[in-house]
Formats: structure tokens, sequence, C-alpha cells
């Protein structure tokens, strides 16, 4: 078992996204560990890690991490802001060519750079590390939340404020608590559900 979890860490690090790296970093050891011992199958967050993989191979073929993935179950999370054109759509099309998704949502955008700027001084958005904050702390309300399996649950932010759930509950209660609880955190506009209910 401990060879395998080893294996399901390894495997996890090397499929993990800058951000999501990051994400772990902020929230400590727990997260990985957590992560290797889902309630699922080893199969199944091979097939996650694979697909991760291949969004990253896309994202370096085009020399950028403007974007951001969380994976459950083959459903995929993709959010991040382009402020090149050809970039964005090159990137679009060749995330919808990686096989294996099951569930695709888009929460990518073009913006110009100076739209971004001046939507981020306006107050409308937020910067990226901001985001980061932001998210990481969204994800740390789940940990320790009574009647929440918080391995079983992926929490993405935007620049706009909205958190992103993906995952799967156990029962529509358990549901209901993570959404709750995440929505008790300062600045949050929406939350967008993507997760499953399944015991």
């Amino acid at each position: 078992m401990r060879l395998i979890s080893i294996a399901l860490l390894a495997s996890f690090a090397v499929a993990a996204p800058a951000s999501a790296q990051l994400s772990d970093i902020l929230l400590g050891p727990k997260t990985l560990i957590d992560r290797a011992i889902e309630a699922r199958s080893s199969s199944d967050i091979a097939r996650d890690n694979a697909i991760v993989i291949d969004v990253n191979k896309v994202m370096a073929k085009l020399g950028t991490i403007k974007a951001s993935t969380e994976i459950y179950e083959q459903r995929l999370l993709v959010t991040g802001i382009f402020s090149d054109a050809k970039t964005y759509k090159q990137f679009e099309t060749g995330v919808r060519k990686v096989d294996g998704v099951k569930k695709l949502y888009w929460q990518v955008t073009y913006m110009t750079d100076k739209a971004k700027e001046d939507a981020i001084a306006g107050g409308r958005m937020m910067d990226w590390p901001d985001v980061l904050v932001f998210e990481a702390k969204a994800q740390a309300r789940l940990i320790g939340t009574a009647g929440v399996a918080d391995v079983n649950f992926r929490v993405t932010a935007d620049p706009y404020g909205n958190l992103h759930l993906l995952g799967r509950a156990r029962s529509r209660e358990e549901l209901k608590k993570a959404i709750a609880r995440l929505e008790e955190g300062d600045g949050v506009k929406k939350i967008h559900n993507y997760a499953v209910v399944r015991p």
C-alpha cells in the first residue's frame, strides 16, 4: 500500500500544472497525501493525470502557462485569461483534442492586456497573485469541515471573484455544506458548481 501511495504521489507531482503545484504548497503536504487516498481507484486517478499531462503539453507547445486546470473523473475544468487571440484559439483547439475527457468546463477568456489592466485598476478583477491566495483560502475552508470529504472536491478561482467547484459529493447534504462553506469567504461573488452527487 505504501508503494502504491508513493507512486500515486509521484504521478500527481508530474501531472499537476504549475498553478496546482503552487496550491498544494500553500495548503501543505496534506493535500498530496489526501489525493493519493481519494475514494476512487488508482486507475481513475491515473487517467486524470494523463489528461492533465496532455493539457500541459498543449500549453508547453504554445509557450504559455496562462491557464489552470482541475480534473475529477475525467471531467476537466480549465480557467484562465489569454491576451493573444491566436494563442487563445490554438489552446482551445488543442485542449478539445485531448483524448479521454468526458466533460469539458471551459472557463477561459480572451482579454487584451489594456482591458485587463483597466479591470484590475478599476477593482473589477483581481491580479493573478491575488487569485492564487483567494483560491487557496477557499480550498482551506473545505479542509476539516464536518461532513465534507474535501479529498473528493477541487476548487479553483477566477479573477472575477468566482469559485468553481468540481468533484463528487456523497449526498446532497454534503454538497450543500461544501457550497455554503465556500460562500463564507470574503469577496466571493458566485459559486459555479460542477460537482456531482453520488454515494
